[in-house]
């Protein structure tokens, strides 16, 4: 193949693939790829949100989650597939509303077509006579289309000698076709734009009056931070909250009802007496809004409060929240760990064999099955623990990540740590290690878990919304339709009115209108005076104002 062919070829390959891109069956099915792309987001776990969840789905599936890690079903909304789908949507939208747009504009500035020559063909079509001259039956007519785009043709149409009319109506279909394909593409726009600007974060505020206020000035101050490429943490919304207390209500099954939580804010960081802030109720899809930044109540659960005392009569207290493992009843698991006084072991190596460490479990509405701890209610009504203690390297300056709910099983199995006691506890509860050392349950406190989210687009992504709805509507409500019109005179010299109407896409329910204007015009027809002259040979205006319905086809039948 000589070199002109082969680059004729590979323009054509290119010029059809195009074509074949930016038609609008493969933008709908690229968007209907892009749907079924997310569903494993939404039934797996992601790596961007929890990596504990997917390293253990990993671990119980075996070679099944690795496949599934390499198929990035663990990543999907930063894939490459889904980012590949993502952009070519983008393209083919773009390539085929930018055309459609053009076209359009090009069918507002071209007047209606011509009337046909034979009317009787039309999907609706009517017949009239009347006394009135063609020039009065001609203005009737235009009266009767106001509201169309109309093109007269006064003897120089397809009839000579008659008087022709060409309307159309119901371009808004199409605007709202395209208005519709533009939200869309804005949607997908802004949705994309706001991976790079949002910031969100996850905090657990104990529900306490002692608890400090949280304040939103910095990454560090949240126990989970999440944010775009474009967001360093430097410039966060300012602002601080304080949460006095947490309210949940339950039906007698157990099932939850509603969450609710008193708080107050500020959005001046500087003001420190939480009595001057502005008060909120935050409830479940209630959230807090400032100045663009939005806090949701995502859920709850229980911080136990343990008082440690050491042989020397020190103490530590110490509450932490606590994972709920049924929620149901909201048992929950956890544990706490104490490093002693600093002036009661000078050693290093001494301080760290004398570290206490509690784990086990607390039950709201505590229930016992002999010694085994369990709840049967998630409020608060009974609380009770059922705790281990341990003493010995509890791992507080060991240097590596820890878990906040569970105690390293591998200091235990070493024995860098050995359990003193195991003990179920009620509040005011304590017991005694063999060194003096006294745990004390002191009670729980409620915990909520706020989400802080900051996303500059989400109004934009509302306004692209609400413009695919109205475009949509406009799409399916308005009939794109076309109406005839031709006047001529009968060989008994009387005034003749054609007419012929034609929906363009769908015709369903548009026979009335075209049957409402053809009663409209024929009425006005037998209203109008009979003029003086010797064609009229004594006809009145009612005995021509007749409609021939024997050539009229109704689709409606």
């Amino acid at each position: 193949m000589d070199p002109m062919s082969r680059t004729a070829s590979v323009r054509a390959f290119l010029r059809n693939s195009w074509r074949t891109l930016t038609a609008m069956r493969t933008a709908l099915i690229l968007l209907f790829l892009l749907a079924i792309a997310a569903i494993p987001g939404a039934l797996l776990p992601q790596r961007n949100l929890n990596e504990g969840n997917v390293n253990e789905y990993i671990a119980e599936n075996g070679w099944l989650g690795e496949f599934y890690d390499t198929l990035q079903l663990f990543d999907v909304f930063s894939s490459w597939w889904f980012t590949a789908i993502y952009v070519l949507l983008f393209i083919s939208l773009i390539g085929c509303l930018t055309p459609r747009s053009f076209e359009l504009v090009r069918q507002l500035r071209t007047p209606p077509p011509v009337t046909p020559r034979n009317l009787s063909r039309m999907p609706h079509h009517a017949t009239y006579r009347t006394s009135a001259t063609p020039e009065q039956a001609a203005d009737q007519v235009e009266a009767a289309l106001k509201g169309f785009r109309v093109r007269r043709n006064d003897g120089d149409g397809r009839v000579k000698g008659a008087i022709e009319f060409s309307s159309e109506r119901g371009y808004l279909r199409e605007v709202g076709n395209i208005v519709f394909h533009f939200g869309l593409l804005a949607l997908l726009i802004f949705f994309a734009a706001g991976k790079f600007v949002y910031a969100e974060g996850m905090r657990v505020v104990i529900a306490s009056e002692d608890s400090p206020a949280f304040c939103n000035t910095t990454p560090s101050a949240y126990d989970s931070f999440r944010a775009g490429l474009l967001v360093d943490g430097t410039d966060l919304e300012p602002f601080c909250i304080d949460v006095e207390d947490f309210r949940a209500d339950y039906l007698p099954n157990g099932q939850a009802e509603m969450f609710t939580s008193n708080v107050r804010y500020s959005e001046e960081v500087t003001t420190t007496d939480p009595e001057s802030w502005e008060p909120y109720e935050m409830r479940v899809n209630h959230p807090l809004r400032m100045s663009g930044t939005r806090v949701y109540l995502q859920g709850h659960g229980y911080a136990p409060t343990f008082t440690v005392t050491f042989p020397n009569g020190e103490t530590r207290t110490d509450t932490q929240h606590w994972e709920p493992t049924d929620l149901m009843t909201f048992l929950s698991s956890g544990m706490l760990r104490f490093d002693p006084p600093a002036g009661m072991y000078p050693e290093l190596a001494e301080r760290r064999q004398n570290q206490v460490a509690i784990q086990g479990l607390f039950a709201p509405t505590a229930e016992f099955d002999g010694t085994i701890l369990s709840s049967r209610f998630p409020r608060m009504d009974d609380p009770a623990v059922a705790i281990d203690v341990y003493q010995g390297d509890v791992g507080l300056d060991s240097g590596r990540p820890q878990n906040i709910f569970s105690l390293d099983q591998s200091l235990i199995e070493s024995g860098a740590m050995e359990r003193e006691a195991r003990v179920n506890l009620e509040p005011g509860e304590s017991t005694t290690l063999p060194d003096g050392t006294e745990v004390r349950f002191d009670g729980a406190d409620e915990f909520i878990n706020i989400q802080v989210s900051d996303d500059p687009t989400q109004i934009w992504v509302g306004v692209s919304a609400v413009v695919m709805m109205g475009g949509l509507v406009l799409s399916l409500m308005i009939r794109r339709r076309r109406i005839w019109a031709r006047v001529t005179t009968d060989d008994d010299q009387v005034t003749r009115v054609d007419l012929g109407g034609l929906a363009k896409t769908d015709r369903s329910g548009w026979g009335r209108e075209f049957d409402e204007l053809r009663d409209k015009l024929v009425k006005v027809a037998t209203a109008t005076p009979v003029l003086p002259g010797p064609a009229d040979k004594g006809d009145t205006a009612s005995s021509h104002g007749t409609a021939d319905d024997t050539s009229r086809k109704d689709d409606t039948r």
